[in-house]
């Protein structure tokens, strides 16, 4: 079964595994296709044909029917089979420049290489159950990465090695003795980095691939999406072995080899184009086998009308879920109740799909609430997409409770994690300028229905006996009523269920939930809360200081002693009795600076900043160093005098740090003591009366 295709020196390697390990066979016959579609008579398309027939980065041509819309009939455009993947792309920039803007139009232009080989040969890149590939594990310090220094490097997590001679024979060791299948490396520029020093040592026989030589596939880029920045290292390729850039996979963090596997499966696309790819990338992967399995062409680039709309319904549909707001405080008995998997259900129940929203054939219908937007009764083809991976999702998730094999657990909870990762982000995509199938009504026949369904789903719970405290989206936390008799919630659950065709689940109970106001106001903050379950599974909490990226280890470990204090006092005294005791330790230097590494996205290179913060102090202390951090990746260090306006404000994670701001830690320290607390109604400035106030620290905080 192949899993890895290479191109090289014109032909296409393709490369299987095998009991024995792996065999490799030469399509020495592959041409890449893109089609063009004229607006017109055929005489345009006859045109375009003659001229491409003598083009010399052209093949061969020929006229086919394809529908180029989801609901259209086919229609005939011209099949142009390119000589190179290189010669293709230059072919339809030219053709896209023919005639008037739109004159005509391309398809299956841009899609990435390994996967339009299997997409236009019909090649199932997924790899048998009995002989899933084996892995190796490369890894090296991002100092070390920058400097070129490879005598840190590690092989499986141990050592390779003191010097960059005994490393290099160590991994040619591990490769000639585990054959890997895929390597998986910290950084995508190690590849590059180990052919250089092999050169520098004499070492002929370091080959990461089991062919000589690696090819770069794609330089490094910044990218801002959703107003924050990323960064997308380079990418790079080694022939019969796929490459895991652990800097540069999303998937590979969220899940594992076997999650991984999972989205090959689905989308056709072999495992290291999946490994590097965005959850849209894999999405539109899967929508573009559907698509061609219907006889759909993929646009170059994406083009979607936006039907007229009045004011009124632009009002009505420019609005999100379903918010109601929280209830600031602390509430004893709390039940939590989620809708399974809302939005992708909401697309398969109601049938909203981009080829059928708006339809002609049924304008007369008002079937999104509050939108009046009318769906058709052919079946779309998001449905096709989606149903899968919300059945396949539930029955892994009911194998994990099944299973007690913890190596097997894993396995399916990584299948699980990856499909959470795509129904996560399918109901935005539908709204992705940049995606090749979405379309706006459909994000906001979404948002319409799964309002409805949520204000309908309270009206419920309160006709039996529970108080909505917090909702947002597609969750609903409730409390006992006072005075009111209480229908018992899965049973509330199994009506909801019957009448929105969605399952509302019982996620379980708390002892307590406390729900944090906004930092600016008395209003409850839509996503920063934290209670204690009541079947003894620990706390939950959502968007505060632990949960923050950012906040350094000290701090939450701190944060984390609060919650078991208030869960045992219920009162803000004990919390901050708690907070002296560390704040002591803290201005005493008791404190590991390690503990307080603070991890920031960089946003901007040095030369863009218009104040002097504390990533611009960092980014100036790395250039000293000749240490790189591009835009969209992070940077730790530890603050060390934050009255500086200088790079000695901060110290890098990696340097020697025996030092620390405390009064700059002790600020962050109250600012998290003032999540736990706010509830009570302690804000910042209470807590430092209350420590003002006191001498000495309770005894029970000891």
């Amino acid at each position: 079964m192949t899993f890895k295709i290479d191109y090289r020196d014109g032909d296409v390697h393709r490369w299987s595994l095998t009991d024995d390990g792996v065999e490799c066979a030469v399509d020495t016959d592959y041409t890449p296709t893109c089609y063009v579609a004229a607006h017109g008579a055929d005489a345009a398309l006859a045109e375009a044909e003659s001229h491409l027939d003598s083009h010399p980065g052209v093949a061969a041509t020929d006229v086919e029917r394809w529908r180029t819309v989801w609901r259209n009939d086919p229609e005939p455009v011209l099949r142009v089979d390119a000589t190179t993947l290189e010669s293709l792309t230059g072919v339809a920039h030219e053709v896209r420049g023919w005639g008037d803007p739109g004159a005509y139009r391309l398809f299956n232009v841009d899609l990435a290489r390994e996967f339009r080989y299997c997409l236009e040969c019909g090649v199932d890149p997924t790899p048998p159950t009995d002989r899933p590939p084996s892995t190796l594990a490369l890894r090296l310090s991002p100092k070390a990465l920058n400097d070129g220094d490879v005598a840190g490097l590690t092989v499986d997590g141990e050592a390779a090695g003191d010097t960059e001679g005994d490393v290099l024979d160590a991994v040619a060791a591990a490769l000639a003795a585990r054959d890997p299948d895929v390597l998986v490396v910290s950084a995508g520029d190690l590849v590059p980095l180990l052919y250089r020093k092999a050169r520098e040592h004499d070492r002929d026989g370091v080959e990461l691939g089991r062919r000589p030589g690696w090819e770069r596939l794609a330089a490094e880029s910044t990218y801002e999406s959703y107003g924050r920045v990323g960064h997308s290292p380079a990418r790079y390729n080694v022939p019969g072995r796929a490459i895991v850039d652990v800097s540069n996979s999303f998937f590979w963090r969220q899940t594992n080899v076997s999650g991984l596997l999972d989205l090959v499966e689905r989308a056709r696309k072999p495992l290291q184009e999946t490994a590097w790819a965005s959850i849209g990338n894999v999405l539109t992967s899967i929508q573009i086998r559907v698509a061609t399995d219907r006889g759909v062409l993929v646009p170059w680039n994406s083009w979607r009308h936006e039907r007229f709309k009045p004011m009124t319904t632009l009002q009505a549909a420019d609005r999100g879920g379903f918010i109601f707001s929280p209830d600031v405080g602390l509430h004893e008995a709390v039940h939590e109740l989620d809708f399974a998997s809302l939005y992708p259900n909401i697309m398969i129940t109601r049938n909203v799909s981009p080829d059928v929203i708006r339809c002609d054939c049924h304008a007369d219908r008002e079937d999104v609430p509050g939108l009046g937007y009318s769906i058709c009764d052919d079946e779309g083809y998001i449905r096709e997409v989606l149903e899968p991976i919300v059945t396949d999702r539930k029955r892994y998730k009911e194998r994990i409770d099944a299973t007690d094999d913890a190596e097997r657990a894993a396995a399916l909870g990584g299948r699980a994690s990856a499909l959470k990762w795509i129904l996560v982000s399918c109901f935005g995509y539908q709204g992705f300028s940049n995606a090749k199938f979405g379309r706006i009504e459909c994000h906001e026949a979404i948002n319409a229905v799964a309002r409805e369904i949520l204000l309908d789903a309270k009206a419920t719970l309160e006709g039996h006996g529970w108080r909505v405290v917090h909702g947002i989206v597609d969750s609903l936390w409730v409390q006992a009523m006072p005075d009111r008799e209480q229908t018992p919630l899965e049973d509330v659950a199994r009506e909801v269920t019957d009448e929105v065709g969605i399952t509302l689940e019982y996620e379980g109970a708390f002892d307590w939930i406390a729900f944090v106001p906004r930092k600016d106001s008395d209003e409850g903050a839509l996503n920063r809360y934290f209670g204690k379950r009541a079947d003894g599974d620990g706390f939950k909490q959502r968007g505060i200081e632990l949960r923050q990226r950012s906040t350094p280890p000290f701090v939450e470990d701190c944060q984390a002693t609060w919650l078991e204090t208030l869960d045992e006092t219920r009162a803000p005294e004990p919390v901050c009795d708690r907070l002296a005791v560390q704040l002591a330790d803290l201005r005493a230097g008791d404190v590991d600076p390690d503990a307080l590494r603070i991890r920031r996205r960089v946003s901007q290179d040095l030369a863009e900043y218009g104040r002097y913060t504390r990533n611009a102090a960092a980014l100036e202390r790395a250039a000293v160093q000749e240490f790189t951090v591009p835009p969209g990746e992070d940077v730790e260090y530890v603050v060390v005098d934050d009255d500086k306006r200088s790079a000695a404000r901060v110290r890098l994670a990696h340097e020697d740090v025996d030092r620390y701001d405390a009064a700059f830690y002790a600020d962050l320290l109250v600012r998290a003591a003032e999540s736990i607390v706010s509830p009570l109604g302690w804000d910042r400035g209470r807590i430092r009366r209350y420590l003002a106030d006191t001498e000495d620290a309770a005894i029970t905080a000891y």
